[in-house]
């Protein structure tokens, strides 16, 4: 399961639209790994002068490595991380994320480092199971 929802969020969903913070606070709970390392990322965008911000350290281990393939798979949550964060996630690799500034989605550096060159040039054999 991906996440931890409460019975409280449950019924809020059950009686209609669920609110972005409540839905961003469960995020945070049940994937913790996942919203720090987007919320760095975030940070160093936001910060810096770079174009974007991204994470190469391969995740301490297969319970975090989880959290974040569960985080960016899923359209629900990218999404709220995206809104919450106020950047544009791109996902390489079993840990490769950047975050981008929203208006650089679809441009030249962000198109490069979604582009199928890029992929290939970025796996290793000890990605083939992630």
């Amino acid at each position: 399961m991906s996440l931890d929802v409460s019975p409280q969020l449950l019924a809020e969903a059950e009686n209609g639209e669920v609110r972005e913070q409540d839905f961003m606070e469960t995020v945070r709970t049940s994937l913790p790994y996942a919203y720090d390392l987007i919320s760095r990322l975030a940070e160093e965008l936001r910060s810096g002068t770079a174009e974007f911000a991204d994470n190469q350290t391969p995740p301490p281990s297969e319970k975090e490595r989880g959290q974040l393939l569960r985080a960016l798979s899923s359209d629900a949550i990218r999404g709220s991380l995206e809104r919450h964060f106020g950047i544009a996630l791109a996902f390489q690799n079993c840990h490769r994320v950047a975050a981008f500034r929203p208006e650089a989605r679809g441009g030249a550096t962000h198109t490069r480092f979604t582009s199928p060159r890029a992929q290939i040039l970025n796996q290793s054999p000890e990605f083939r199971d992630c």
